[in-house]
């Protein structure tokens, strides 16, 4: 392991979706606020904050747990994407980026919990 969780590729790219997350529902509609918007911002923030406090915890199962909340919150994030896609909210370009970093973060967080 590095020095630190932020030294993970898999924390930094959920940081960076997570504020994709924020950019794109900026612009969904103001009565989505407790909806589709805050459901996917808490999703997103959740990713990077387990991958952060399961690095923290003293052992390599606690560790896998947490992995495991983490990719659990980026299914729900894709869903919830697939959704706002659905009902043509936000922007497409950051959709498509978004989308194409939740993937890239579920196949990093499957490696990293088979390394371990």
């Amino acid at each position: 392991m590095g020095e630190s969780y932020r030294d993970l590729i898999v924390w930094q790219r959920s940081i960076q979706m997570s504020v994709l997350i924020y950019r794109l529902t900026t612009a969904f509609p103001r009565e989505e606020i407790y909806g589709l918007t805050s459901q996917l911002r808490r999703a997103g923030v959740s990713v990077a904050s387990n991958i952060a406090e399961g690095y923290g915890r003293a052992s390599t199962g606690e560790y896998r747990q947490f992995l495991g909340m983490a990719r659990g919150s980026n299914m729900e994030v894709q869903t919830q994407l697939v959704i706002s896609r659905e009902l043509g909210l936000g922007d497409t370009e950051t959709l498509n980026r978004t989308e194409g970093l939740s993937h890239e973060v579920g196949k990093m967080l499957v490696s990293l919990m088979n390394k371990l």
